[in-house]
Protein backbone atom coordinates (compact mmCIF):
# COMPACT_ATOMS: atom_id res chain seq x y z
CA UNK A 1 0.00 0.00 0.00
CA UNK A 2 1.35 3.37 -0.89
CA UNK A 3 1.75 6.12 0.96
CA UNK A 4 -1.18 8.09 -0.66
CA UNK A 5 -3.10 5.01 0.13
CA UNK A 6 -2.51 4.88 3.49
CA UNK A 7 -3.38 8.89 4.09
CA UNK A 8 -6.90 7.88 2.08
CA UNK A 9 -7.61 4.73 4.44
CA UNK A 10 -6.71 7.03 7.65
CA UNK A 11 -8.76 10.10 6.83
CA UNK A 12 -11.61 7.57 5.84
CA UNK A 13 -11.50 6.09 9.26
CA UNK A 14 -11.41 9.70 10.74
CA UNK A 15 -14.29 10.55 9.33
CA UNK A 16 -16.04 7.18 10.14
CA UNK A 17 -14.92 8.19 13.56
CA UNK A 18 -16.73 11.50 13.56
CA UNK A 19 -20.17 9.87 12.75
CA UNK A 20 -19.63 7.66 16.79
CA UNK A 21 -18.82 11.44 18.38
CA UNK A 22 -22.18 13.35 19.05
CA UNK A 23 -22.93 14.34 22.35
CA UNK A 24 -19.37 11.96 23.50
CA UNK A 25 -16.18 13.99 24.67
CA UNK A 26 -13.21 12.71 22.87
CA UNK A 27 -11.97 9.75 25.07
CA UNK A 28 -15.93 8.34 25.07
CA UNK A 29 -16.10 8.29 21.31
CA UNK A 30 -12.44 7.25 20.80
CA UNK A 31 -12.89 3.95 23.03
CA UNK A 32 -16.09 2.98 20.73
CA UNK A 33 -14.07 3.74 17.29
CA UNK A 34 -11.29 1.78 18.40
CA UNK A 35 -13.37 -1.01 19.82
CA UNK A 36 -15.08 -1.41 16.57
CA UNK A 37 -11.78 -1.40 14.42
CA UNK A 38 -10.04 -3.54 16.78
CA UNK A 39 -13.68 -6.04 16.24
CA UNK A 40 -13.02 -6.24 12.83
CA UNK A 41 -8.80 -6.88 13.33
CA UNK A 42 -9.84 -9.73 15.02
CA UNK A 43 -12.49 -10.99 12.37
CA UNK A 44 -10.32 -10.36 9.70
CA UNK A 45 -7.17 -12.09 11.31
CA UNK A 46 -8.50 -15.24 12.14
CA UNK A 47 -10.91 -15.53 8.90
CA UNK A 48 -7.40 -15.26 7.23
CA UNK A 49 -5.69 -17.64 9.42
CA UNK A 50 -8.89 -20.29 9.17
CA UNK A 51 -8.80 -20.09 5.77
CA UNK A 52 -5.15 -20.90 5.10
CA UNK A 53 -5.83 -24.18 7.02
CA UNK A 54 -9.01 -24.88 4.89
CA UNK A 55 -7.80 -24.23 1.71
CA UNK A 56 -4.83 -26.82 2.99
CA UNK A 57 -7.72 -29.40 2.58
CA UNK A 58 -10.32 -27.88 0.32
CA UNK A 59 -9.41 -24.51 -2.09
CA UNK A 60 -13.16 -23.66 -2.13
CA UNK A 61 -13.93 -23.50 1.26
CA UNK A 62 -14.36 -20.02 2.74
CA UNK A 63 -14.22 -19.70 6.60
CA UNK A 64 -16.84 -16.86 6.88
CA UNK A 65 -19.38 -19.28 4.61
CA UNK A 66 -19.13 -22.17 6.63
CA UNK A 67 -22.92 -24.01 7.89
CA UNK A 68 -22.25 -23.95 11.28
CA UNK A 69 -25.43 -26.37 11.62
CA UNK A 70 -23.49 -29.08 9.37
CA UNK A 71 -22.22 -31.52 11.83
CA UNK A 72 -18.95 -31.59 9.68
CA UNK A 73 -17.95 -28.07 10.05
CA UNK A 74 -18.90 -27.96 13.61
CA UNK A 75 -16.37 -31.22 13.99
CA UNK A 76 -13.82 -28.87 11.61
CA UNK A 77 -14.84 -25.98 13.72
CA UNK A 78 -13.45 -27.37 16.84
CA UNK A 79 -10.20 -28.22 15.12
CA UNK A 80 -9.88 -24.75 14.04
CA UNK A 81 -10.90 -23.35 17.30
CA UNK A 82 -7.88 -25.22 19.01
CA UNK A 83 -5.43 -23.94 16.45
CA UNK A 84 -6.83 -20.35 16.67
CA UNK A 85 -6.24 -20.37 20.74
CA UNK A 86 -2.93 -21.77 20.62
CA UNK A 87 -2.04 -19.48 17.69
CA UNK A 88 -4.08 -16.19 17.80
CA UNK A 89 -5.30 -16.44 21.43
CA UNK A 90 -9.16 -16.21 20.45
CA UNK A 91 -11.68 -17.58 18.84
CA UNK A 92 -14.96 -16.14 16.70
CA UNK A 93 -17.07 -18.63 15.02
CA UNK A 94 -18.24 -17.38 11.03
CA UNK A 95 -21.41 -16.11 12.19
CA UNK A 96 -19.64 -13.70 14.68
CA UNK A 97 -17.11 -12.51 12.16
CA UNK A 98 -17.56 -8.70 11.88
CA UNK A 99 -18.32 -8.36 8.23
CA UNK A 100 -21.23 -11.15 8.63
CA UNK A 101 -22.81 -9.09 11.45
CA UNK A 102 -22.27 -5.93 9.78
CA UNK A 103 -24.03 -7.37 6.66
CA UNK A 104 -27.02 -8.72 8.64
CA UNK A 105 -26.94 -5.03 10.09
CA UNK A 106 -27.70 -3.60 7.04
CA UNK A 107 -27.04 -2.91 3.43
CA UNK A 108 -26.23 0.04 0.99
CA UNK A 109 -28.95 1.06 -1.17
CA UNK A 110 -27.94 0.75 -4.87
CA UNK A 111 -31.15 2.93 -5.87
CA UNK A 112 -30.98 5.52 -4.06
CA UNK A 113 -29.96 8.66 -5.10
CA UNK A 114 -29.82 10.50 -1.61
CA UNK A 115 -26.11 10.06 -0.45
CA UNK A 116 -27.08 10.90 3.44
CA UNK A 117 -29.79 8.05 2.80
CA UNK A 118 -27.86 5.18 0.99
CA UNK A 119 -27.89 2.81 4.32
CA UNK A 120 -31.26 0.59 4.87
CA UNK A 121 -30.65 -0.80 8.31
CA UNK A 122 -32.30 -4.38 8.32
CA UNK A 123 -32.18 -5.54 11.71
CA UNK A 124 -31.72 -5.01 15.35
CA UNK A 125 -28.33 -6.34 16.04
CA UNK A 126 -26.99 -4.94 19.54
CA UNK A 127 -27.78 -7.84 21.30
CA UNK A 128 -25.64 -10.13 18.88
CA UNK A 129 -23.33 -7.88 18.94
CA UNK A 130 -22.91 -7.44 22.86
CA UNK A 131 -23.12 -11.07 22.87
CA UNK A 132 -20.30 -11.85 19.98
CA UNK A 133 -17.90 -9.11 22.31
CA UNK A 134 -18.41 -11.51 25.05
CA UNK A 135 -17.68 -14.74 23.53
CA UNK A 136 -13.93 -13.26 22.08
CA UNK A 137 -13.06 -13.10 25.84
CA UNK A 138 -15.57 -16.48 26.77
CA UNK A 139 -13.11 -17.99 24.22
CA UNK A 140 -9.93 -17.37 25.94
CA UNK A 141 -10.81 -18.46 29.29
CA UNK A 142 -8.69 -20.76 30.94
CA UNK A 143 -5.65 -20.32 28.25
CA UNK A 144 -2.63 -18.16 28.46
CA UNK A 145 -4.10 -15.31 26.22
CA UNK A 146 -7.18 -15.24 28.93
CA UNK A 147 -5.22 -12.24 30.77
CA UNK A 148 -5.05 -10.40 27.51
CA UNK A 149 -8.54 -10.95 26.67
CA UNK A 150 -9.96 -10.15 29.86
CA UNK A 151 -12.85 -7.38 29.97
CA UNK A 152 -11.00 -6.44 26.78
CA UNK A 153 -14.65 -4.39 25.15
CA UNK A 154 -15.73 -3.34 29.06
CA UNK A 155 -15.53 0.81 27.44
CA UNK A 156 -17.87 -0.60 24.40
CA UNK A 157 -21.75 0.11 26.60
CA UNK A 158 -23.98 -0.48 23.83
CA UNK A 159 -26.93 0.28 26.11
CA UNK A 160 -25.45 3.99 26.91
CA UNK A 161 -27.65 6.90 25.92
CA UNK A 162 -25.10 8.76 23.91
CA UNK A 163 -25.31 6.49 21.45
CA UNK A 164 -28.81 7.24 21.22
CA UNK A 165 -31.90 8.34 22.64
CA UNK A 166 -33.50 5.00 22.43
CA UNK A 167 -32.44 1.27 21.03
CA UNK A 168 -33.67 1.71 18.04
CA UNK A 169 -31.71 4.90 17.46
CA UNK A 170 -28.40 3.54 19.23
CA UNK A 171 -28.53 0.02 16.71
CA UNK A 172 -29.17 2.53 14.06
CA UNK A 173 -25.95 4.18 14.09
CA UNK A 174 -23.86 1.37 15.25
CA UNK A 175 -25.27 -0.80 12.26
CA UNK A 176 -24.56 1.71 9.86
CA UNK A 177 -21.05 2.13 11.51
CA UNK A 178 -19.79 -1.38 10.92
CA UNK A 179 -21.01 -1.14 7.46
CA UNK A 180 -19.28 1.87 7.09
CA UNK A 181 -16.16 0.10 8.56
CA UNK A 182 -16.65 -3.23 6.74
CA UNK A 183 -16.15 -1.38 3.44
CA UNK A 184 -12.60 -0.91 4.37
CA UNK A 185 -9.60 -3.17 3.20
CA UNK A 186 -7.27 -3.54 6.14
CA UNK A 187 -4.78 -5.23 4.38
CA UNK A 188 -4.39 -7.92 6.58
CA UNK A 189 -2.50 -10.48 4.16
CA UNK A 190 -0.09 -7.67 3.75
CA UNK A 191 2.51 -9.37 5.86
CA UNK A 192 5.13 -7.12 4.55
CA UNK A 193 3.37 -3.72 5.82
CA UNK A 194 1.58 -2.70 9.21
CA UNK A 195 -1.09 -0.58 7.17
CA UNK A 196 -3.64 -0.89 9.77
CA UNK A 197 -1.34 -0.41 12.90
CA UNK A 198 0.21 3.01 11.44
CA UNK A 199 -3.72 3.87 11.06
CA UNK A 200 -4.53 2.93 14.53
CA UNK A 201 -1.76 5.11 15.49
CA UNK A 202 -2.72 8.02 13.89
CA UNK A 203 -6.57 7.81 15.24
CA UNK A 204 -4.92 7.67 18.72
CA UNK A 205 -2.93 11.00 17.95
CA UNK A 206 -6.17 12.45 16.79
CA UNK A 207 -8.07 11.59 19.56
CA UNK A 208 -5.59 12.77 21.20
CA UNK A 209 -5.56 16.75 19.51
CA UNK A 210 -9.41 16.97 21.41
CA UNK A 211 -9.16 15.16 24.24
CA UNK A 212 -7.21 17.74 26.33
CA UNK A 213 -5.30 17.29 28.74
CA UNK A 214 -6.90 13.97 29.75
CA UNK A 215 -4.55 13.16 26.61
CA UNK A 216 -1.08 13.09 28.74
CA UNK A 217 -2.63 10.05 30.07
CA UNK A 218 -2.46 7.59 27.08
CA UNK A 219 -0.81 9.55 24.34
CA UNK A 220 2.87 10.31 23.82
CA UNK A 221 3.16 12.18 20.71
CA UNK A 222 5.30 10.92 17.86
CA UNK A 223 8.19 12.25 17.36
CA UNK A 224 8.81 12.36 21.06
CA UNK A 225 8.33 8.60 20.99
CA UNK A 226 10.84 8.37 17.61
CA UNK A 227 13.46 10.03 19.99
CA UNK A 228 12.81 7.71 23.16
CA UNK A 229 12.90 4.71 21.06
CA UNK A 230 16.17 5.55 19.02
CA UNK A 231 17.93 6.46 22.39
CA UNK A 232 17.15 3.34 23.81
CA UNK A 233 17.79 0.92 20.35
CA UNK A 234 21.14 3.19 19.59
CA UNK A 235 23.35 0.73 17.92
CA UNK A 236 21.29 -2.00 18.74
CA UNK A 237 19.66 -4.36 16.34
CA UNK A 238 17.65 -7.12 19.30
CA UNK A 239 16.19 -6.54 22.42
CA UNK A 240 15.79 -9.10 25.10
CA UNK A 241 13.16 -6.97 26.14
CA UNK A 242 11.73 -3.41 26.85
CA UNK A 243 9.34 -2.14 29.30
CA UNK A 244 7.62 0.99 30.51
CA UNK A 245 5.90 1.75 34.07
CA UNK A 246 3.58 3.57 32.50
CA UNK A 247 2.65 2.72 29.17
CA UNK A 248 -0.58 4.37 28.64
CA UNK A 249 -1.81 3.02 24.73
CA UNK A 250 1.78 1.16 24.50
CA UNK A 251 2.81 3.27 21.92
CA UNK A 252 6.07 4.30 23.05
CA UNK A 253 6.73 0.46 23.06
CA UNK A 254 5.56 -0.08 19.78
CA UNK A 255 7.66 2.64 18.62
CA UNK A 256 10.96 1.20 20.04
CA UNK A 257 9.63 -2.20 18.05
CA UNK A 258 9.73 0.11 14.78
CA UNK A 259 13.13 0.53 15.40
CA UNK A 260 14.38 -2.58 15.93
CA UNK A 261 11.92 -4.87 14.68
CA UNK A 262 9.16 -6.62 16.27
CA UNK A 263 11.06 -10.00 15.66
CA UNK A 264 13.86 -8.43 17.59
CA UNK A 265 12.54 -7.80 20.64
CA UNK A 266 12.24 -11.01 23.20
CA UNK A 267 9.74 -9.45 25.26
CA UNK A 268 6.84 -6.49 25.56
CA UNK A 269 6.30 -5.56 29.63
CA UNK A 270 3.87 -2.17 30.42
CA UNK A 271 1.69 -1.41 33.68
CA UNK A 272 -1.04 1.57 33.31
CA UNK A 273 -3.60 2.34 36.22
CA UNK A 274 -5.86 3.47 34.04
CA UNK A 275 -8.31 1.01 33.28
CA UNK A 276 -9.31 2.57 30.06
CA UNK A 277 -6.27 2.90 28.76
CA UNK A 278 -4.81 0.09 29.43
CA UNK A 279 -7.25 -1.94 27.63
CA UNK A 280 -6.23 0.40 24.55
CA UNK A 281 -2.49 -0.58 25.26
CA UNK A 282 -3.63 -4.26 24.86
CA UNK A 283 -5.91 -4.13 21.84
CA UNK A 284 -3.01 -1.56 20.20
CA UNK A 285 -0.25 -4.66 20.93
CA UNK A 286 -2.52 -7.34 19.23
CA UNK A 287 -3.57 -5.17 16.18
CA UNK A 288 0.16 -3.94 15.77
CA UNK A 289 0.73 -8.20 15.30
CA UNK A 290 2.11 -8.58 18.70
CA UNK A 291 1.99 -12.17 19.46
CA UNK A 292 0.27 -12.51 22.97
CA UNK A 293 2.98 -14.45 24.32
CA UNK A 294 5.33 -11.72 23.48
CA UNK A 295 3.79 -9.21 25.70
CA UNK A 296 2.74 -8.92 29.66
CA UNK A 297 1.04 -5.70 29.94
CA UNK A 298 -0.79 -5.34 33.53
CA UNK A 299 -3.17 -2.91 35.52
CA UNK A 300 -2.20 -0.99 38.36
CA UNK A 301 -0.36 1.65 40.28
CA UNK A 302 3.57 1.35 39.07
CA UNK A 303 4.86 3.27 41.88
CA UNK A 304 2.34 1.53 44.64
CA UNK A 305 2.32 -2.08 43.53
CA UNK A 306 4.98 -2.98 40.64
CA UNK A 307 3.49 -6.17 38.95
CA UNK A 308 7.12 -6.82 37.02
CA UNK A 309 9.27 -5.78 40.28
CA UNK A 310 11.65 -9.42 39.65
CA UNK A 311 12.18 -8.43 36.15
CA UNK A 312 15.27 -6.68 34.51
CA UNK A 313 15.02 -4.53 31.11
CA UNK A 314 17.36 -3.85 28.17
CA UNK A 315 15.31 -1.34 27.65
CA UNK A 316 13.13 1.27 29.58
CA UNK A 317 10.94 3.92 28.15
CA UNK A 318 8.70 6.48 29.63
CA UNK A 319 6.58 9.52 29.64
CA UNK A 320 5.09 9.17 33.82
CA UNK A 321 2.54 11.65 34.41
CA UNK A 322 4.71 15.32 35.31
CA UNK A 323 4.56 16.13 38.23
CA UNK A 324 2.24 13.63 39.89
CA UNK A 325 1.47 12.79 43.40
CA UNK A 326 2.46 9.65 45.18
CA UNK A 327 2.35 8.55 48.57
CA UNK A 328 5.90 8.65 49.20
CA UNK A 329 4.87 6.35 52.65
CA UNK A 330 7.84 5.93 54.80
CA UNK A 331 7.82 2.07 54.49
CA UNK A 332 8.91 2.72 50.79
CA UNK A 333 12.55 4.06 52.79
CA UNK A 334 13.01 0.12 53.06
CA UNK A 335 11.60 -0.91 50.14
CA UNK A 336 15.02 -1.40 47.57
CA UNK A 337 13.58 0.74 44.84
CA UNK A 338 14.47 4.11 46.89
CA UNK A 339 16.50 2.61 49.75
CA UNK A 340 19.81 2.97 48.50
CA UNK A 341 19.35 7.11 48.03
CA UNK A 342 18.58 8.00 51.90
CA UNK A 343 15.52 10.36 50.30
CA UNK A 344 12.26 9.73 48.51
CA UNK A 345 10.61 11.90 46.08
CA UNK A 346 7.94 14.18 47.67
CA UNK A 347 4.55 13.46 47.82
CA UNK A 348 3.68 15.94 45.87
CA UNK A 349 6.12 15.68 43.00
CA UNK A 350 6.47 11.80 42.07
CA UNK A 351 8.86 12.70 39.02
CA UNK A 352 12.24 11.02 40.57
CA UNK A 353 10.43 7.76 42.62
CA UNK A 354 9.43 6.77 38.68
CA UNK A 355 13.07 7.43 37.85
CA UNK A 356 14.52 5.25 40.85
CA UNK A 357 11.93 2.39 40.17
CA UNK A 358 12.83 2.27 36.67
CA UNK A 359 17.11 2.38 37.43
CA UNK A 360 16.16 -0.79 39.62
CA UNK A 361 14.58 -2.53 36.93
CA UNK A 362 17.19 -1.30 34.42
CA UNK A 363 19.66 -4.30 33.47
CA UNK A 364 23.35 -3.42 33.85
CA UNK A 365 23.64 -3.30 29.93
CA UNK A 366 20.07 -1.38 29.57
CA UNK A 367 19.62 2.32 28.59
CA UNK A 368 16.58 4.37 29.86
CA UNK A 369 15.10 6.91 28.08
CA UNK A 370 12.80 8.89 30.60
CA UNK A 371 10.41 12.61 29.77
CA UNK A 372 10.25 14.55 32.67
CA UNK A 373 9.45 18.11 33.31
CA UNK A 374 12.35 21.00 33.92
CA UNK A 375 12.25 21.17 37.66
CA UNK A 376 13.86 17.56 38.18
CA UNK A 377 16.94 19.26 36.76
CA UNK A 378 17.03 21.98 39.57
CA UNK A 379 14.79 21.58 42.24
CA UNK A 380 16.65 21.29 45.47
CA UNK A 381 15.70 19.42 49.04
CA UNK A 382 15.54 15.72 48.64
CA UNK A 383 15.26 15.88 44.47
CA UNK A 384 18.62 17.87 45.02
CA UNK A 385 19.64 15.08 47.20
CA UNK A 386 18.41 12.57 44.86
CA UNK A 387 19.83 13.98 41.67
CA UNK A 388 23.24 14.08 43.15
CA UNK A 389 23.41 10.43 44.41
CA UNK A 390 22.43 9.20 40.79
CA UNK A 391 25.42 11.57 39.74
CA UNK A 392 28.46 11.75 42.03
CA UNK A 393 27.56 7.78 43.73
CA UNK A 394 26.51 6.27 40.56
CA UNK A 395 27.28 7.56 37.93
CA UNK A 396 24.40 6.62 35.94
CA UNK A 397 23.35 9.92 34.10
CA UNK A 398 24.63 9.55 30.06
CA UNK A 399 22.60 12.45 28.71
CA UNK A 400 20.12 15.87 29.38
CA UNK A 401 18.11 17.08 26.27
CA UNK A 402 16.33 20.02 26.24
CA UNK A 403 13.11 19.60 24.21
CA UNK A 404 11.08 22.58 22.97
CA UNK A 405 7.89 23.82 24.57
CA UNK A 406 4.26 22.75 23.62
CA UNK A 407 4.75 19.69 22.08
CA UNK A 408 2.45 17.88 24.84
CA UNK A 409 -1.07 18.21 24.58
CA UNK A 410 -2.79 19.22 27.60
CA UNK A 411 0.29 20.97 28.43
CA UNK A 412 2.48 23.83 27.19
CA UNK A 413 5.66 23.46 29.95
CA UNK A 414 9.20 22.72 27.92
CA UNK A 415 10.28 19.35 29.18
CA UNK A 416 13.76 17.25 28.85
CA UNK A 417 14.50 13.77 28.41
CA UNK A 418 17.05 11.94 30.54
CA UNK A 419 18.92 9.09 29.32
CA UNK A 420 20.91 6.83 31.80
CA UNK A 421 23.13 4.13 32.05
CA UNK A 422 24.24 1.53 34.92
CA UNK A 423 27.46 1.27 32.36
CA UNK A 424 28.46 4.02 30.60
CA UNK A 425 30.79 4.38 27.50
CA UNK A 426 31.76 8.55 28.69
CA UNK A 427 31.52 8.02 32.55
CA UNK A 428 33.58 11.43 32.94
CA UNK A 429 30.83 13.30 31.46
CA UNK A 430 27.51 14.30 30.93
CA UNK A 431 26.39 15.07 27.22
CA UNK A 432 23.81 18.39 27.53
CA UNK A 433 21.71 19.02 24.11
CA UNK A 434 19.83 22.58 24.07
CA UNK A 435 16.97 21.41 21.29
CA UNK A 436 14.38 23.91 22.97
CA UNK A 437 14.23 26.19 19.60
CA UNK A 438 13.82 23.82 17.00
CA UNK A 439 10.99 22.73 16.01
CA UNK A 440 7.69 23.60 13.73
CA UNK A 441 4.80 25.41 14.58
CA UNK A 442 1.79 23.85 14.71
CA UNK A 443 -2.12 25.35 14.69
CA UNK A 444 -2.26 23.81 18.33
CA UNK A 445 1.18 22.15 19.67
CA UNK A 446 4.41 22.22 18.00
CA UNK A 447 6.58 19.54 16.71
CA UNK A 448 9.77 18.20 15.54
CA UNK A 449 10.36 17.58 12.04
CA UNK A 450 12.37 14.25 10.86
CA UNK A 451 15.83 16.18 10.39
CA UNK A 452 15.23 17.53 14.19
CA UNK A 453 14.92 14.47 15.47
CA UNK A 454 17.79 13.29 13.43
CA UNK A 455 19.92 16.51 14.58
CA UNK A 456 19.62 14.69 18.85
CA UNK A 457 20.32 11.72 17.75
CA UNK A 458 23.44 12.84 15.89
CA UNK A 459 24.35 15.09 18.80
CA UNK A 460 24.02 12.20 21.27
CA UNK A 461 25.89 9.33 18.78
CA UNK A 462 28.81 11.60 18.18
CA UNK A 463 28.64 13.46 21.48
CA UNK A 464 30.82 16.63 20.08
CA UNK A 465 30.66 20.27 21.10
CA UNK A 466 27.92 22.07 18.76
CA UNK A 467 27.92 26.11 19.30
CA UNK A 468 24.85 27.10 20.87
CA UNK A 469 23.58 23.17 20.78
CA UNK A 470 25.32 20.34 22.49
CA UNK A 471 28.26 20.55 25.29
CA UNK A 472 30.21 17.90 26.94
CA UNK A 473 30.52 18.90 30.24
CA UNK A 474 33.26 17.00 32.65
CA UNK A 475 32.15 15.85 36.01
CA UNK A 476 34.05 18.07 37.41
CA UNK A 477 32.12 20.83 35.74
CA UNK A 478 28.90 19.13 36.97
CA UNK A 479 30.21 19.30 40.77
CA UNK A 480 31.29 22.84 40.28
CA UNK A 481 27.90 23.51 39.59
CA UNK A 482 26.49 22.04 42.86
CA UNK A 483 24.74 18.93 40.34
CA UNK A 484 22.48 21.56 39.03
CA UNK A 485 21.53 20.31 35.75
CA UNK A 486 19.87 23.29 34.46
CA UNK A 487 20.62 23.32 30.53
CA UNK A 488 21.30 27.12 30.38
CA UNK A 489 23.96 26.88 32.76
CA UNK A 490 25.66 24.24 29.90
CA UNK A 491 24.46 25.50 26.14
CA UNK A 492 25.09 28.89 26.47
CA UNK A 493 22.17 29.76 23.48
CA UNK A 494 22.94 33.84 24.20
CA UNK A 495 22.68 35.86 20.81
CA UNK A 496 24.66 38.65 21.26
CA UNK A 497 23.27 41.33 19.83
CA UNK A 498 24.86 43.42 16.78
CA UNK A 499 27.16 46.36 17.66
CA UNK A 500 25.80 49.54 17.63
CA UNK A 501 27.67 52.60 15.35
CA UNK A 502 27.14 55.16 17.99
CA UNK A 503 28.66 57.67 15.36
CA UNK A 504 26.71 56.45 12.70
CA UNK A 505 23.34 57.46 14.67
CA UNK A 506 24.82 61.16 15.97
CA UNK A 507 24.68 61.88 12.28
CA UNK A 508 21.70 59.98 11.56
CA UNK A 509 19.91 61.98 14.37
CA UNK A 510 21.47 65.59 13.05
CA UNK A 511 20.07 65.24 9.96
CA UNK A 512 16.62 64.61 11.10
CA UNK A 513 16.83 67.56 13.09
CA UNK A 514 17.65 69.66 9.71
CA UNK A 515 15.22 67.85 7.84
CA UNK A 516 12.45 68.62 10.87
CA UNK A 517 13.91 72.16 10.50
CA UNK A 518 13.16 72.20 6.84
CA UNK A 519 9.64 71.21 7.41
CA UNK A 520 8.75 73.89 10.13
CA UNK A 521 9.86 76.56 7.45
CA UNK A 522 7.33 74.79 4.81
CA UNK A 523 4.43 74.59 7.57
CA UNK A 524 5.20 78.25 8.55
CA UNK A 525 5.17 79.74 5.23
CA UNK A 526 1.35 77.90 4.43
CA UNK A 527 0.53 79.37 7.65
CA UNK A 528 1.49 83.03 6.36
CA UNK A 529 -0.43 82.16 3.12
CA UNK A 530 -3.49 81.56 5.47
CA UNK A 531 -3.17 84.32 7.90
CA UNK A 532 -3.54 81.71 11.23
CA UNK A 533 -1.03 81.06 13.68
CA UNK A 534 1.41 78.54 12.93
CA UNK A 535 1.34 74.89 15.18
CA UNK A 536 5.22 75.20 16.24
Amino acid sequence: MTDDQKKKLEQKLWSIANELRGKMNADEFRDYCLGFIFYKYLSERLCDFADKILHNDDPSLNYATLDEQDEAVQEMLDALQEDALEELGYFLKPSELFSNLAQRGAHKDTDSEDKDADIVVDRFILGDLQEVLNNIERSTMGTESEDDFDHLFEELDLNSSKLGRDPDARNVLIAKIMLHLDSIDFAIHDSESDVLGDAYEYLIGQFAAGAGKKAGEFYTPQAVSTVLAKLVTHRKSRLKSVYDPTCGSGSLLLRVAKEVGKDNIGHFYGQEMNRTTFNLARMNMILHGVHYRDFDLKQDDTLENPQHIDERFDAIVANPPFSAQWSAKKIFESDDRFAQYGKLAPGSKADFAFVQHMLYQLDDNGTLAVVLPHGVLFRGAAEGHIRRYLIEERNWLDAVIGLPANIFFGTGIATCILVFKKCRENPDNILFIDASAYYEKGKKQNYLKSEQIEDIIAAYDNRLEIDKYAHVAPMVEIAENDYNLNIPRYVDTFEEEAPIDLAAVTQELKQLDNDMAELDKTIQGFCNELGIEAPL
